[in-house]
């Protein structure tokens, strides 16, 4: 097939890029897929640990999307034998491993999720349990083989536990072997990964020379910082945003980040260039928040979604001062039995709705003044005020609008 010329595959490809293992050999493999027309077999691998695919696995897979562009091969791997040792990179203290059971439910709606970034139709989707179902112990042996204790021990999340007395298990160190031999099983010529993922992907380049296989180029990505503005984005911390979330829950918490990430964000999560980015993020801080928060739910949602979000975000945060309920309201409904002589506790009511996850957190609301209700916004007098509920009452609390129905 016909590829675009090497400098302008290089151009794409190099852009957000934080290491590459090494670009000159990058740059010869492009030039012999060019020369031959034959695609490079471009892999990234993700354990199934939980249900959400986050915007942290997107900067990789993003990648992944660009050589699939540019006419390459993405191949999936489906980490479904090495999510059951847990992934020792960048962590303080040692992973739980997952039981099948949990790896089989969650591998199921990774895919549907990471379809929203890669075209999966034409990727090459390999769970690795396809080939490590079939080690044996002479086969573990064999591989536990390529390593050393000493090298497992000079990667720096290792060096730090053991500076900090924190217990480093066996069974992690052989993670970095099972993915390198994933590189082996599927004949990589190039990995993506996050930065911390370098050691791993070095150890699939060298268990492809010792099986005769041209070793694949290691292609990092930066660690995408999580809402917090500090720690990489993850859902054990909970600061991240989901693929699979509402698109006005994304653009709310797009709209919360640092100032600081605009500039990561956008060149990570968006095809801007360089320059546009550039001036975007030297205007008004809050118009670039807006326009990045509208990419990133365009992206996933599509471009009549951002617009109405964008729209309803508008009407509730006038710059004016003149706020307005949005045009699209969450709808809960609570019992009507629930209800006497048509009112309810204002407490009672923010805890029903779940506005607030206590009926103590509905009360520190109320005396700050932070929750109110009604198309005059009435705010109760105090903790012990009642509410009039009809059907169709907007109570709000902070940024949380919900449409109230009575069952």
């Amino acid at each position: 097939m016909a590829f675009p010329p090497v400098d302008e595959q290089l151009a794409v490809l190099l852009r957000g890029a934080a290491q590459i293992e090494t670009r000159d050999e990058l740059k010869k493999k492009l030039e012999r897929s060019h020369a031959t027309g034959k695609p490079l077999r471009v892999k990234y691998g993700i354990d199934p640990t939980g249900f959400d695919v986050h915007l942290g696995h997107t900067v990789p897979l993003r990648k992944l999307r660009q050589f699939q562009e540019l006419g390459h091969t993405a191949v999936l791997i489906i980490g479904t034998a090495t999510a059951a040792v847990g992934d020792p990179s960048g962590r303080d203290a040692s992973r739980q491993g997952l039981t099948l059971e949990q790896i089989d439910k969650n591998a199921q709606t990774y895919l549907t999720q990471i379809a929203k970034v890669v075209d999966v139709t034409r990727a090459e989707v390999r769970p690795n349990g396809e080939w490590f179902a079939k080690f044996g112990f002479a086969d573990m042996l064999k591989l536990l083989g390529h390593t050393t204790i000493q090298r497992m021990v000079e990667r720096d999340d290792f060096t730090k536990r053991m500076k900090a007395g924190t217990p480093i298990y066996l069974h992690e160190c052989l993670y970095p072997l099972m993915q390198g031999w994933d590189s082996v099983e599927i004949r990589a010529d190039v990995e993506l990964g996050g930065t911390e993922q370098l050691y791993n992907l070095m150890v699939g380049r060298d268990l492809q020379r010792s099986s005769g296989q041209e070793p694949q180029i290691c292609f990092t990505m930066p660690i995408l910082r999580g809402l917090d503005g500090e720690k990489k984005m993850g859902k054990s911390l909970n600061n991240y945003i989901g693929l699979n979330e509402p698109a006005k829950e994304q653009f709310g918490k797009t709209m919360r980040i640092p100032d600081g990430l605009m500039k990561e964000w956008f060149e990570l999560l968006t095809d801007r260039s360089d320059k546009e980015v550039a001036g975007i993020v030297t205007g008004h801080p809050n118009e670039a928040k807006k326009l990045l928060a509208s990419d990133i739910v365009a992206f996933y949602h599509g471009l009549e979604a951002a617009a109405e979000t964008v729209a309803d975000w508008n009407k509730q945060f006038a710059g004016s001062g003149v706020k307005q309920d949005p045009d699209h309201i969450d709808e809960v409904t609570i019992p009507a039995s629930r209800l006497v002589a048509g009112a309810m506790l204002a407490v009672d009511l923010i805890a029903e709705t779940k506005l607030a996850a206590s009926k103590g957190e509905a009360r520190r609301k109320i005396e700050e003044g932070a929750f109110n209700y009604g198309p005059d916004r009435t705010k109760p007098a105090d903790v012990k005020a009642t509410v009039l509920v009809t059907d169709g009452l907007v109570v709000r609390l902070g940024r949380k609008i919900l449409r109230v129905r009575l069952g």
